[in-house]
């Protein structure tokens, strides 16, 4: 059952919203003109083609309120999609619990018998992961009962190599040396990730660099990034970042939509 989407939101730093703007207005000028162009043969009069381009060319702001109305459907359609899809990915973790299980070798940080557990997929490249990151950190210092688990998703270079995959190994060494949050924090504030920047970050944050690269390198890091790429695919992600409370798909990435869901999950 398809939801009445709410009104539409304000533009967000965390949104992919449309964005008006000239270019936006221009080829929506372009349109409406080509559209004149092919409904002139049908229209009375010898002029209309002229006659719709003045008017245009009189009256500019009727081509803002088209391009005003269209992002408002746009956006409206965007909701409905990000809820159906949110509904389809929570009914598979229903119907197969093990697909978000909480694997030994994630991080997580809280109490393991917490009533509230938060789960993020993410890509340390990916700009949404980097714009929420410090809210995500944030909400885990303001709510200490619950525990958070942080799954590695490196979906922005090839199936097992590039630089998201090193940050994301990267980030499995530093786990395995406590260090976990300081890196994540720093790959996560880096606007040009690279393996040198990654390595500089390590070393910045203590992490012994002859274990790490020994642990990068090992058949367990892959195993537990394979493992994870398995379960999000299974799932029927399609982006990050994907935030889960209590097995629930949250349908935006907004970290204040994260924090009302713990919150409400906490009253329940």
């Amino acid at each position: 059952m398809t939801e009445t989407p709410d009104p539409a939101p304000a533009p967000s730093r965390f949104g992919g919203l449309l964005s008006g703007g000239r270019t936006g207005l221009a080829a929506l000028a372009v349109s409406v003109l080509a559209l004149i162009i092919a409904l002139a043969p049908y229209a009375t009069g010898t002029d209309f083609g002229s006659r719709v381009r003045t008017y245009l060319i009189q009256n500019p702001e009727v081509l803002q309120e088209v391009s005003d109305a269209l992002n408002q459907k746009a956006q409206q359609q965007q909701i409905v999609d990000s809820r159906q899809k949110a509904a389809e990915i929570t009914a598979r973790v229903a119907a197969n619990p093990g697909l978000l299980a909480v694997d030994s070798r994630d991080a997580a940080f809280g109490p393991a018998d917490a009533k509230v557990t938060v789960i993020e997929y993410f890509d340390f490249r990916c700009p949404g992961c980097k714009a929420t990151a410090p809210e995500v950190l944030r909400i885990m210092q303001a709510h200490p009962d619950v525990r958070f688990v942080f799954k590695e998703w490196p979906i922005l270079d090839g199936p097992t190599n590039g630089v998201s995959h090193y940050a994301a190994r990267a980030a499995q060494a530093a786990h395995r040396q406590g260090k976990y949050l300081p890196v994540f924090r720093a790959l996560m504030a880096e606007p040009a990730l690279s393996e040198p920047a990654v390595d500089a970050i390590l070393q910045a944050n203590g992490v012994s660099m002859p274990q790490a690269e020994t642990a990068m390198a090992g058949s367990e890091i892959a195993s537990h990034l394979a493992d994870m790429q398995t379960s999000a695919m299974a799932m029927g992600l399609v982006g990050t970042p994907t935030f889960f409370v209590n097995g629930k798909a949250m349908e935006s990435i907004e970290p204040a939509a994260l924090e009302s869901e713990i919150r409400e999950a906490k009253a329940r």
